[in-house]
C-alpha cells in the first residue's frame, strides 16, 4: 500500500507542476501581464489564432518533377499519432485557405464562409479535421495559449473574512497577486457561484470599449492597426454584460473591485468536449438555443446583485465553436431553412436569437459535394449566398505518385494485411487517375501545340502531370512549350461546374478494391492481379458508380479499357524488376553506357574531342558507337542529328527547370532507359526465358531437379527480388508467371 502510496505521490507532484507550468488559472492583473509581456500573442481573435496556427507548423518543400511544391507541415499532422490521417496532395488548396485567412486577419474581421467543394472522397472533411487536430495541439503550446474567463462569487463568510484565498496568498507560484485582489483561487468549498463566459469570451473584453482602446494603444505603442475589430470593438455576451452591469452597479462603477471576480482560465480547444471546434452534421435541428440559467442552480446561491436577473445562457453548436472553427459537414444536405440564418452569420458575425443576438468571434467552414452545390446555384437563394461565401475547390488528385502515398497510408492502418506485393498501390493509383482525367480541349493552347494537346493519350496525359515526362513522339521543339501548358490544362475547368478531378473513381472506392483484393487468398496477400481481377468486377456493372456511366470522349472515360493499360504499364515495371534482379547486366551499366554516349554526342556538338580513360588522352567522338547506342535505343522515326539535338536541348531545358542540381538521366530519358533494358535482354531473350522457367519450376517445388547452377542462379534473382524490391518468395512466384505468360512464353 505505501508503494502505492508513493506512486500516487509521485503523479500527482507531476501533475501539479505540469498544471502550474501551463498558467491553466489567474487573475485578470496577472492576465493583463501577460497581456503587456506579448500583446501579439495574447490579443489575438479566432481567424488570427487558425492563421498563426499555419505559421506555427511551417511550410516545407515537396520534390516534384514538374517543379518543387510547398506544403503546409500542419497538414501532415506529425503532432498527431504519428501522421494520422493526414491530408496528402492538395498544396493547392492548403494555399487558398490559408490566403482567405490571411485576408480575414489583415482586414481585422471573419466577413464570410469559407465552403470546400468538390466530389463525394476527395479529402474535404479531411482538411478540415486535419485543421481542427491542428487547432487542439497548438492550444497546447506556449505559442497557442489562449484564455477565456468565469465569474466567482464567495460565499458569505469568505466575502467578509480577512483572507479570502489560502492563507492570505495566492498558491500560484511565482504570483505576486494577493487573494484579497482576486476571487480567481478560491477553493470551492469557498465559492457560492461560479458562471463561465456563456461565449468562451476573451477576457480582453472585460474592459469597457474606452479603457480597453487606451490599454491597447499604449501596448502596441498606438499602431492598433492590425488588431482584429472583435478585440478593438468587440463586446462581452449578452449574460457577461448583465453580471458586469451588475458588479459595477454594487460597486458605484469601481471595476477593480469588479475585476476581483474574474478567473481567467486557459482554454484548450478539443473537438472531444466541443471546446473551439465543432463539427455541424446534417441533421434537422437549430445550431443555437437559449436556456435559463437560474434555472439550472438554486438562486440563492447567486449574489444578492444578481437574484433579481433573468440569467439565460445560449447553447449549442455556434456556442460551443466560438472562439474557433464551426464547421458544416455537406451543408446543403441540411434544409435550406436551416442554412438562411449563415446569410447573416458569416457576414457580421451574429445570430439572432429569441432573446438577444450571439456576436461570434468563429471561423465558418463548410464542405459541400458538388453535385448538391450544383442544385443550390438555380434556387434564389444562391445570389445573396455566394456574395457571402468563398468557394474552394477540392477535386480528385490527378497524380498518380501523390494518389498512391493516399493508399500506402490506408493499408499500413490495416494490421489483417499481411504483405502488399509490390506495384499493387502503383497500378491501383494509375487507374484511379486514368478515370478522372478530361480530354484537353486543344483550342485553348498555342497554334503550335494544339495538335500535341489534341493527341495526348490518357496515360500521356498522367504521366506528363505525375512524371513531367513528354511523350516520345513529341517534337523536342515543342516539348518545353508543352511542359509550360501544364498549369494551365490543369486548371482547365476553372469558373466552370466541369473540371478535372470532377469525375472518376474516388480513393473511398479504390480503399474498397485494395480491400477486396485483400480476400484472394489465392493471391499472394494483396497483388496487382487480385486488384485487376477486382477492377474488371467494379466495371461490369456500371449501374453501381455514376462515373461508370459518363460517356466517353475519345480515349478518354473508357474505364475498362485502362485496366489493360495499367496491365501493360505494370509488365513493364515487372520487366525492370525481375530482369535487374537477375544480374546478367548491372542496372549502374545503363546509366555508365548513357553518359558515354552523351558525352560523345555532346562533345560532337561542340566540335569538340573526347577524353579516352582507357588511353588518358583526347579522341575524335566514335560515330560507331553513338550508332550502336541509338541502334540499341530505337529511334527509328527520327534522324540521328534530329535525335542527338532532340537528347542535348532535354539535358540543358532539365537543368534550367532544375538550377544546381546534378542531371540524372534515369529521370530525365526513362524510355530510353527501359530500352536499352529491352535490347540488353532481346540479345540474351532465350537465356532469359530459361531462367524464368527455372525460376518456375522452382517455385512448383521442383528444386532437386534443378542442376545446381541453375538453381544458384534462381536463388541470387530470388534474394534480390526479396531485398531490393520487397517482394515476398509467394508474391514473386506469382509476378513471374504472370510476366512469363505475358510477354516470354513461346508460341
Amino acid at each position: 500500500m505505501s508503494k502505492t502510496k508513493n506512486v500516487l505521490k509521485s503523479l500527482s507532484q507531476a501533475t501539479q507542476e505540469d498544471f502550474q507550468a501551463h498558467r491553466p488559472i489567474m487573475s485578470f492583473p496577472e492576465f493583463l501581464g501577460m497581456v503587456e509581456e506579448n500583446p501579439a500573442r495574447h490579443s489575438r481573435s479566432s481567424v488570427e489564432f487558425l492563421r498563426d496556427a499555419f505559421l506555427f507548423y511551417g511550410k516545407k518543400v515537396r520534390p516534384s518533377e514538374g517543379g518543387d511544391v510547398e506544403r503546409f507541415t500542419l497538414f501532415d499532422a506529425d503532432f498527431d499519432e504519428g501522421k494520422r490521417n493526414r491530408v496528402i496532395g492538395h498544396e493547392r488548396v492548403q494555399e487558398t485557405i490559408f490566403g482567405l485567412l490571411d485576408n480575414f486577419a489583415r482586414q481585422g474581421r471573419v466577413n464570410k464562409l469559407i465552403m470546400l467543394h468538390g466530389p463525394n472522397g476527395s479529402a474535404k472533411s479531411t482538411i478540415v479535421e486535419t485543421m481542427m487536430r491542428a487547432l487542439e495541439h497548438y492550444s497546447t503550446t506556449d505559442d497557442g495559449a489562449i484564455y477565456r474567463f468565469n465569474w466567482v462569487f464567495p460565499n458569505e463568510k469568505t466575502a467578509s473574512g480577512s483572507s479570502i484565498g489560502f492563507g492570505g496568498t495566492s498558491t500560484k507560484k511565482g504570483s505576486n497577486t494577493s487573494s484579497l485582489d482576486s476571487y480567481a483561487f478560491l477553493e470551492e468549498t469557498q465559492v457560492d457561484a461560479r458562471i463561465r463566459s456563456d461565449l468562451n469570451d476573451h477576457p480582453l473584453l472585460l474592459l469597457p470599449e474606452k479603457q480597453r482602446a487606451t490599454f491597447l494603444n499604449d501596448i502596441f505603442n498606438s499602431d492598433v492597426s492590425n488588431l482584429s475589430d472583435h478585440i478593438r470593438k468587440g463586446s462581452l455576451s449578452h449574460t457577461g454584460r448583465q453580471i458586469f452591469d451588475a458588479l459595477m452597479n454594487a460597486y458605484a462603477g469601481d471595476l477593480e473591485r469588479v475585476m476581483k471576480h474574474v478567473q481567467v482560465e486557459r482554454m484548450y480547444i478539443t473537438r472531444r468536449y466541443r471546446v473551439g471546434a465543432v463539427t455541424v452534421e446534417p441533421q434537422m435541428r437549430v445550431d443555437a438555443g437559449l436556456r435559463q440559467l437560474t434555472a439550472d442552480r438554486s438562486i440563492s446561491a447567486l449574489p444578492t446583485m444578481l437574484q433579481n436577473q433573468t440569467l439565460f445562457e445560449p447553447f449549442g453548436d455556434l456556442v460551443d465553436g466560438n472562439r474557433g472553427i464551426v464547421a458544416y459537414d455537406d451543408m446543403f444536405k441540411r434544409h435550406p431553412d436551416l442554412n438562411k440564418y449563415l446569410l447573416t452569420t458569416s457576414e457580421k458575425g451574429t445570430v439572432s436569437l429569441e432573446h438577444r443576438i450571439l456576436h461570434l468571434d468563429t471561423v465558418l467552414i463548410a464542405t459541400a459535394n458538388e453535385d448538391y452545390l450544383d442544385a443550390y446555384k438555380q434556387s434564389a437563394d444562391y445570389v445573396s449566398f455566394k456574395g457571402r461565401v468563398e468557394l474552394v475547390r477540392v477535386p480528385y488528385l490527378t497524380d498518380f505518385q501523390i494518389e498512391e502515398e493516399i493508399y500506402s497510408d490506408q493499408l499500413a492502418g490495416v494490421p489483417s494485411i499481411d504483405h502488399v506485393a509490390p506495384h499493387t498501390t502503383y497500378v491501383t493509383a494509375l487507374w484511379a487517375v486514368l478515370t478522372r482525367l478530361m480530354r484537353p480541349n486543344a483550342d485553348k493552347y498555342p497554334t503550335s501545340i494544339r495538335d500535341v494537346v489534341a493527341r495526348l493519350s490518357p496515360l500521356e496525359k498522367a504521366e506528363l502531370y505525375a512524371t513531367a515526362k513528354v511523350p516520345d513522339w513529341v517534337p523536342q521543339d515543342r516539348a518545353r512549350e508543352l511542359l509550360a501548358a501544364v498549369p494551365e490544362m490543369m486548371d482547365e475547368g476553372d469558373g466552370g461546374s466541369e473540371f478535372e478531378g470532377r469525375y472518376g473513381a474516388s480513393p473511398r472506392e479504390m480503399k474498397a478494391v485494395l480491400l477486396n483484393s485483400s480476400s484472394k487468398r489465392r493471391h499472394a496477400g494483396i497483388s496487382p492481379l487480385a486488384v485487376f481481377e477486382e477492377l474488371e468486377l467494379l466495371v461490369s456493372d456500371p449501374s453501381v458508380f455514376p462515373f461508370l456511366q459518363m460517356s466517353p470522349d475519345g480515349d478518354y472515360y473508357r474505364h475498362e479499357n485502362f485496366i489493360q493499360t495499367v496491365r501493360e504499364k505494370y509488365l513493364d515495371r515487372l520487366d525492370s524488376d525481375i530482369l535487374d534482379a537477375m544480374g546478367l547486366v548491372e542496372s549502374t551499366q545503363y546509366a555508365d553506357l548513357f553518359a558515354r554516349y552523351i558525352d560523345h554526342v555532346s562533345q560532337q556538338m561542340k566540335g569538340e574531342k573526347v577524353f579516352d580513360r582507357n588511353t588518358s588522352s583526347h579522341v575524335e567522338p566514335d560515330e560507331k558507337f553513338m550508332s550502336e547506342t541509338e541502334a540499341l535505343l530505337g529511334i527509328d522515326e527520327v534522324t540521328p542529328k534530329d535525335f542527338r539535338n532532340h537528347v542535348i536541348s532535354s539535358i540543358a531545358a532539365y537543368s534550367i527547370d532544375h538550377p544546381g542540381k546534378r542531371v540524372d538521366f534515369q529521370k530525365v530519358f526513362p524510355n530510353y532507359f527501359s530500352a536499352m533494358k529491352r535490347g540488353f535482354f532481346e540479345e540474351r531473350e532465350k537465356q532469359t526465358r530459361r531462367i524464368m522457367e527455372t525460376m518456375l519450376a522452382y517455385f512448383h517445388g521442383d528444386k532437386d531437379r534443378i542442376p545446381t547452377a541453375e538453381r544458384k542462379q534462381v536463388e541470387r534473382t530470388l534474394e534480390n527480388l526479396i531485398s531490393r524490391n520487397g517482394y515476398r518468395e509467394d508474391s514473386a512466384a506469382e509476378a513471374v508467371a504472370f510476366l512469363h505468360s505475358s510477354r516470354y512464353k513461346e508460341s
